[in-house]
């Protein structure tokens, strides 16, 4: 269940598009608190705030913050203009925004028929973490192109939460940001992958799309009960609308979690058992005994989709020049190279696949 505070703001730490990071004062001393002004108004130093301190008390990790449900005293504009997408559904924050696929949107005759990708490679991740790299593999072969990146609702709903995506977004790195399903607050918003995946194409004009949830992941150590499951449905999708789908491998030698050591269980049910389309199934061409696995592992993914041997050269001192830093359950690029390594690699295959 929630758990509740009251505060006061200290200090404002730092600020990004959509998002404010504050310290607060409450009861127990100061914690750390997260505000989205375009939900609950922009806090001050001195203002009276209403937390949502759920994430702190359970000790997560990604989302450890204390989420700011209210500015009572500063509370935002009622929005104004058209838009009639409610998203967050009959929560407290339910949020409407206006989607590209709606009648009202300027884009809804663009989208009414759009049925096609036109072969638009579609590099689908299991976690937020792999869309700084899949772009540092991208633009090492093929810099200057254009990257839509759309947002499934696994993990964080706004778009705001990503530092990484804004940064990605400001240096032209993103063209933009679709947010689907429940999430909001990306450029472009949109109903389902389907349609966000088609407004990436004929709205953001996208030559290469990357799919994956939000920051934050949740699992339960089951074969299926992981957020990442999205990640097959996202290939069927790319796939019905006649795109090029590229399954990234999520690949750890970081993490010693039999389950995750080498391919990911996450992987290997998302692409084996859930995409039903086929695939292109990037397989980077790692070193040793642990390469060895990492092929081993994903021939179980041959059954249905298309395994292609990247090569890896040259893609540890791209990943080393990230504009945003690099991380995955805790781990940065030194910790879990092979990591960044694959993901690196899917970008290089799109890029590849562009003529």
């Amino acid at each position: 269940m929630i758990r509740w505070r009251k505060g006061e703001v200290v200090r404002i730490r730092r600020e990004w598009p959509g998002a404010v990071e504050l310290d607060v004062a409450v009861p127990e001393g100061e914690c750390r608190a997260l505000a989205y002004p375009p939900l609950v108004g922009r806090p001050e130093p001195g203002d009276e705030v209403l937390l949502n301190t759920t994430a702190l008390a359970m000790g997560l990790g990604t989302g450890g913050y204390a989420m700011v449900v209210a500015v009572p005293n500063r509370l935002p504009q009622d929005p104004a203009g058209p838009g009639h997408l409610v998203k967050a559904r009959y929560t407290p924050l339910q949020a409407t925004v206006l989607g590209a696929d709606e009648q009202d949107s300027p884009h809804h005759e663009r989208l009414r028929e759009a049925d096609s990708l036109d072969g638009m490679p579609v590099v689908v991740a299991d976690l937020h973490s792999a869309l700084p790299p899949v772009l540092c593999g991208l633009y090492a072969d093929r810099p200057g192109t254009r990257v839509a990146y759309v947002m499934q609702d696994g993990g964080a709903l706004p778009a705001w939460f990503s530092m990484a995506a804004a940064r990605l977004r400001e240096i032209g790195w993103l063209a933009g940001v679709v947010t689907v399903g429940q999430s909001f607050g990306g450029d472009v918003e949109a109903v389902t992958v389907h349609t966000g995946l088609l407004a990436a194409k004929h709205v953001l004009e996208a030559d290469v799309a990357v799919v994956a949830q939000g920051p934050g992941n949740l699992g339960t150590g089951t074969r299926w009960g992981f957020s990442g499951v999205s990640a097959g449905e996202a290939v069927n999708a790319a796939g019905v609308l006649l795109g090029r789908p590229v399954a990234a491998l999520r690949v750890s030698e970081g993490d010693q979690r039999e389950r995750h050591y080498g391919v990911s269980h996450h992987s290997l049910t998302a692409y084996g058992r859930v995409a039903l389309s086929p695939a292109d199934v990037p397989v980077p061409v790692l070193p040793g005994d642990f390469g060895e696995r990492v092929r081993d592992q994903a021939e179980l993914l041959a059954v249905r989709h298309r395994l292609v041997p990247v090569p890896v050269d040259g893609l540890h001192e791209a990943l080393r020049e990230s504009p945003v830093r690099l991380s995955t359950m805790g781990r940065g690029l030194e910790e879990d190279l092979a990591y960044f390594v694959a993901s690196a690699a899917a970008g290089r295959l799109a890029a590849s696949l562009l003529s």
